[in-house]
């Protein structure tokens, strides 16, 4: 018969959804777990953090399997992007309002493929301001929202291993991206959108897989309970 740590500790695929901050998904499953085996505490914590604007593949660690959760975040990450050209926004994503028009209609198909190629292998990539990064023991997302903005932030090295344009649809473009660890979609998409000369944001973002595990393979946040 299994003991009880055999039955809290578990890996789940959750597909995260949208609005929905990393932290709420373990907050629900934790306390459906100290529920139903009637605990007062549960080890329970994701293997890389999802914005609350994006949706998508976490993978969730209870019990003693939250031992294995630095293994999971060094995988490389597969998304499925859309940008929007010709706006832009403090966030990078859509949390925050639009501004800075600028044209984008001159563009050509062949200008943005160029744009975007340019953007594959080894970088240096500088995260957003309002990102879950901490700057004196402060998520900065927290200092950002005050509008506290007087901070330098170092650049990180990432790997864009793949980088696959899906549909140009202007202002529209969907877009499949394969990344390392630490990469930010929405810094990529900001930048991009530099290079262009117009602008651009994450309008939308759906993780697909962490290494091997895919969103397919996924629990619904309605069905978690039958997993536990």
């Amino acid at each position: 018969m299994n003991s009880i740590n055999d039955k809290i500790s578990k890996t789940l695929l959750v597909n995260k959804p949208l609005d929905w901050t990393s932290f709420d998904v373990v907050k629900k499953i934790r306390g459906l777990i100290k529920k139903k085996y009637d605990l007062k505490k549960i080890k329970v914590g994701h293997a890389g953090t999802l914005d609350p604007r994006a949706s998508g593949l976490l993978i969730i660690c209870t019990g003693s399997n939250t031992k294995q959760m630095k293994m999971f975040e060094s995988l490389d990450k597969k998304y499925i992007a859309t940008m929007k050209m010709g706006v832009v926004t403090d966030s990078f994503d859509s949390e925050t309002e639009e501004y800075n028009n600028k044209p984008y209609q001159h563009l050509s198909k062949e200008d943005i493929h160029s744009t975007f190629s340019k953007f594959l292998g080894l970088q240096d990539q500088k995260p957003p301001i309002f990102s879950a990064i901490k700057v004196e023991g402060e998520r900065l997302y927290k200092k950002a929202r005050r509008g506290e903005l007087d901070f330098k932030l170092q650049t990180r090295r990432i790997i864009i291993k793949h980088l696959n344009i899906l549909d140009i649809n202007p202002p529209f473009i969907q877009f499949e991206v394969e990344c390392s660890k630490g990469t930010y979609i929405r810094s990529l998409v900001h930048d991009i959108g530099q290079k262009l000369l117009c602008g651009g944001y994450l309008y939308g973002l759906k993780r697909v897989a962490i290494g091997h595990f895919k969103l397919e393979n996924s629990i619904e946040m309605d069905r978690i309970i039958q997993s536990l």
